[in-house]
């Protein structure tokens, strides 16, 4: 970015970055969905272990990247929490739970 870039260039840049992560969240979906049918029960599921293992892997990598590990921790815990949910729901359609 350069100094002549304006707020309309920046929200290009933006949306460009969004439409990639999308892509990339429902990836991830489709992973999450495969993995819930190796998951006996809910506290498989839920994987508290797991979790603080992904928050300090993308803690680090926000360090790494120049970001915020504060605003990255945030933004996985909403998404892993929003995954969980989606599993809980597929073991519970598949009458698990």
């Amino acid at each position: 970015m350069t100094s002549e870039w304006g707020l309309a260039d920046i929200r290009r840049e933006i949306d460009a970055i969004d439409a990639e992560v999308v892509r990339r969240l429902a990836d991830r979906e489709r992973l999450v969905r495969s993995a819930a049918a190796f998951k006996k029960d809910e506290q498989a599921v839920r994987a508290p272990a797991r979790v603080d293992e992904v928050i300090g892997k993308v803690r680090a990598l926000a360090v790494e990247a120049g970001g915020s590990p504060e605003v990255i921790e945030r933004v996985y815990r909403a998404m892993i929490g929003a995954f969980i949910e989606l599993e809980l729901g597929e073991h519970r359609g598949a009458g698990r739970e």
